[in-house]
């Protein structure tokens, strides 16, 4: 059990130059962390995890979404701004109206992985 003593720390000070070595060459630089935790940060609201489940599914124009997740146009579009400068979305114009879709597979991967870990 952790409890903040002296006994759950390491009783040898000892660094291992070898495996802080390895790890450091593995270890993303700065501005690709901040891009993973902004992605992190999109993903962490439920609102936009159905977003992004729904668009699994099927592309969807706002309306769509709007009247599968049973919230207002303005909130659904405010929430996939947010997916598209995450670059989780994407959409395209036929005429006048807007399609989304997830921006790729790794999107897909990336929710279906999430799914499967929380039903474990």
């Amino acid at each position: 059990m952790i409890d903040g003593t002296s006994e759950d720390r390491c009783s040898i000070n000892v660094i291992h130059d070898d495996v802080i070595e390895r790890v450091a060459e593995l270890m993303p630089d700065s501005d690709k962390m901040s891009d993973l935790s902004l992605l992190y940060k999109a993903l962490g609201d439920p609102t936009r995890l159905r977003i992004l489940f729904a668009l699994d599914a099927a592309e969807m124009c706002v309306c769509d979404i709007s009247a599968l997740l049973e919230m207002t146009q303005s909130a659904i579009s405010h929430q996939l701004r947010i997916l598209k400068q995450a670059r989780l979305v994407k959409s395209r114009k036929e005429g006048k109206m807007v399609f989304y879709s997830l921006s790729d597979l790794h999107v897909a991967a990336i929710i279906e992985q999430g799914l499967r870990h929380v039903h474990e």
